[in-house]
């Protein structure tokens, strides 16, 4: 059924837990396996510190993309561990569309995401698992 299957990754323990069940939906359904990370713009707020030092931007690009590679890393090493292929991919850009973007490009079968607690009923129908959930052109698994 799932010959494609995408992981929504970064750093947050939500991305963890779905990256932990997205490798074992993989083994089980010999399906391939790609995680996404998605490099969001800098803050507006270092434009001050490019005011003083025009380099900061490209360093601190520079340092996102080598924590980045890291993270990807283990991330490999972990999905190896389980005798699955895991192939890491850093997209640009605004959350959403990356994502959305990203699984319409390789053709996702499932995108699994790592699923936030949300105090407020509310404050739900504003996250970011809503709005790719509502956008993607696959089925989505949320995972606690």
């Amino acid at each position: 059924m799932f010959k494609r299957i995408t992981v929504a990754y970064n750093e947050s323990p939500e991305a963890s837990r779905a990256l932990a069940s997205a490798i074992h939906l993989a083994k089980e359904l010999g399906a391939e396996l790609r995680a996404v990370t998605i490099m969001q713009a800098l803050p507006a707020y270092t434009t001050y510190a490019t005011a003083l030092d025009p380099s900061i931007d490209k360093t601190l690009l520079e340092d996102r993309r080598e924590r980045y590679e890291q993270l990807h890393t283990e991330a490999r090493e972990a999905a190896l561990r389980e005798g699955v292929e895991l192939v890491t991919d850093l997209a640009e850009g605004e959350e959403v569309d990356a994502i959305v973007h990203f699984v319409r490009r390789y053709k996702t079968d499932l995108l699994v995401i790592g699923l936030r607690q949300h105090a407020l009923h509310i404050s739900r129908l504003w996250s970011t698992v809503y709005e790719v959930a509502q956008d993607a052109p696959c089925s989505v698994l949320g995972v606690h």
